[in-house]
């Protein structure tokens, strides 16, 4: 594993087509990894068939809302939550 629990990590804005399992709304964003969940086959890879590829990293990682959505009127303390692997996500 590459990133570490607490650690702020930028999602990679990356423009793919297909099935592609990180939502738009977060590529280029800024947040904390809170917690490892360990090795898992990418679906990106699943969903065309692609079996044989080895498992990739999957984080869950925290996003202050007001740094998602702009003019967000909830609490300063307001967290998104999302599982993301690692080849979408940089060190911040």
């Amino acid at each position: 594993m590459i990133f570490a629990e607490g650690e702020a990590v930028r999602v990679r804005s990356l423009e793919k087509s297909g099935h592609v399992r990180t939502p738009s709304y977060v590529r280029g964003k800024t947040g904390r990894i809170s917690r490892l969940l360990g090795g898992f086959k990418n679906p990106e890879d699943l969903a065309y068939g692609e079996y044989d590829r080895p498992e990739k990293e999957l984080y869950r990682v925290a996003f202050r809302q007001s740094d998602l959505w702009r003019n967000y009127e909830g609490g300063p303390d307001d967290t998104l939550v999302i599982d993301i692997y690692e080849h979408w996500l940089e060190k911040a």
